[in-house]
């Protein structure tokens, strides 16, 4: 196993970066790795940290300024080769059909609740590790 993952965190409200880091903790479940953030506030840093590369799972905030996650994670889902999995965090239960048009993996509601974060962020991370990607 990998000894750390890198987790894009896009919220521009620091509050909900924050909820995200504190749900996490150092691992979301024992038996994926540490976990190391990248914060990013606008779309342009996200895209550019892509550009990068290295990044495991992104966590998208659906309610975001100027650009929400859901068309974050359409737009990156269409332009980003071999993206990673999308964590999305939406407003509402029944916004989940709207993380499904986005092509995200998963959605969790906001405020983050951390035992349901971190369960769905481990399970992200999991698949990603089966994939070998």
């Amino acid at each position: 196993m990998q000894a750390t993952a890198t987790v894009l965190v896009y919220s521009d409200d620091s509050n909900t970066r924050e909820q995200v880091r504190l749900a996490t903790g150092r691992r979301p479940a024992p038996d994926v790795p540490v976990v190391e953030f990248v914060e990013c506030a606008t779309p342009a840093a996200v895209l550019k940290e892509l550009d990068r590369g290295g990044i495991d799972v992104c966590v998208l905030d659906g309610e975001a300024v100027p650009m929400g996650g859901m068309g974050m994670c359409r737009q990156i889902k269409d332009e980003v080769f071999q993206c990673p999995p999308v964590l999305l965090l939406i407003a509402r239960p029944q916004d989940a059909w709207l993380a499904t048009w986005s092509r995200a993996e998963a959605a969790v509601t906001l405020p983050v609740e951390p035992v349901e974060f971190a369960s769905a962020l481990a399970a992200l991370l999991r698949e990603k590790r089966l994939q070998g990607v």
